[in-house]
């Protein structure tokens, strides 16, 4: 039997399957509508953020020849670990040289202290042997009005008192000399025992110094020192990164900038992890400039074929050391990174930035110099006696 074909009717349910897609898309779409409206409303965000951290470089601080190394790339080591070993036989040289310096000086204070006391003796003695002859010459006075005594031992004598007066002043002013170098201190206090003290300090902490120490905990990275490198004051040795001390550099358009504040919350997608891990955060300033004035050749816009670009403004986001410690992160990360502009924060200018972790101070190097003072004493006690 033949199907009779009514047009119009096809037309109508075509017309309904139409409606129904057309029902559907806009449902969709005021559905994401209003999901992108919940979810980001009083929202800034931006994908030019990373993760960034302490770089802390180590460099070798005395001259000497690597013999160990005791650390290597992504190992974790802790503050006070040793990492290098240099070999110091020229900070050892050093070091014995300063304390035969220091043993030489005392030496010769304690001889100049002798001279002081050998210059006044010999003053006394020629002030004795004046008097004798000024007492010659006055009983020579009495007896030449009787022809006893001769003119010339008359000046004979008047030549010699000169003469023992001469040497008394030369002898005086050599004993000044010499006491003036003395100034009435003692042999420990000297300023040349001190300046002699301050040198063999300074090769005693070289000495100390063969073994580089790490400064802070972290993980080592970017290590260059190999064996048997000579090196100098200076050489880069290798990195250390203390992963708990991380923070998110966020850069945004100057078209978003109004309404950030230090102390919004901020959450963070780091692309290594997906969407599956949210980090949260706080502002904790914005750079007092953009990146463009920082740049190693700054824009000269003074120019006649301008063209206005949008600028970006650094934003530094702290993390959550809690959620840092379940999800490690590594500095130079790309991540995602919004900010909740509904939150009033601090004034624009404020700043929540501290200095109070580990990455900006260390005690490694307090103990350096531990030992020194008691080998000064023992070689200026060796030299005393």
């Amino acid at each position: 039997m033949q199907r009779t074909i009514r047009p119009k009717e096809i037309i109508r349910q075509r017309n309904f399957r139409l409606k129904l897609v057309l029902l559907a898309l806009v449902s969709t779409g005021l559905g994401f509508l209003a999901f992108w409206w919940t979810a980001n409303r009083g929202w800034v965000a931006t994908d030019d953020a990373f993760v960034m951290g302490h770089l802390i470089t180590l460099k070798a601080q005395t001259e000497g020849t690597v013999t160990e190394i005791l650390a290597e790339d992504t190992q974790l080591v802790r503050k006070g670990d040793v990492l290098v070993r240099l070999d110091g036989g020229h900070a050892r040289i050093a070091l014995r040289q300063a304390e035969a310096e220091l043993g030489a000086t005392v030496r010769d204070l304690i001889t100049l202290t002798a001279k002081v006391e050998t210059l006044r003796q010999r003053a006394l003695a020629k002030q004795a042997a004046l008097g004798q002859v000024r007492h010659d010459l006055a009983r020579f006075n009495a007896a030449a009005s009787d022809g006893a005594v001769s003119g010339q031992q008359l000046e004979n004598a008047a030549d010699k008192i000169r003469e023992l007066e001469a040497s008394i002043r030369e002898t005086r002013a050599e004993q000044a000399g010499a006491e003036a170098q003395l100034r009435h201190a003692g042999i420990d206090d000297h300023p040349a025992v001190e300046k002699a003290k301050s040198r063999l300090r300074h090769a005693f902490l070289d000495y100390r110094r063969r073994n580089v120490v790490a400064p802070v905990s972290g993980y080592v990275a970017r290590r260059k020192v190999e064996i048997g490198d000579t090196l100098k004051p200076g050489s880069p040795l290798l990195a250390i990164v203390p992963l708990t001390q991380l923070w998110i550099e966020a850069n945004f358009l100057e078209t978003q900038i109004a309404g950030i504040r230090p102390g919004q919350a901020a959450e963070i997608r780091v692309d290594a992890y997906g969407g599956d891990v949210i980090y949260h955060g706080r502002v904790q300033g914005l750079a007092p400039g953009t990146g463009s004035r920082f740049a190693l050749l700054p824009t000269d816009n003074a120019t006649g074929n301008f063209i206005h670009v949008s600028e970006r403004l650094q934003v530094r986001i702290t993390l959550e050391p809690t959620e840092l410690q379940a999800h490690p992160l590594q500095p130079g990360l790309s991540t995602l990174t919004r900010i909740q502009l509904k939150e009033t924060g601090r004034p624009p200018l404020a700043s929540l930035a501290d200095t109070e972790s580990e990455a900006y101070r260390t005690d490694v190097y307090d103990r350096e110099l531990e030992g020194v003072e008691q080998l000064i004493q023992q070689v200026i006690a060796q030299n005393k006696s």
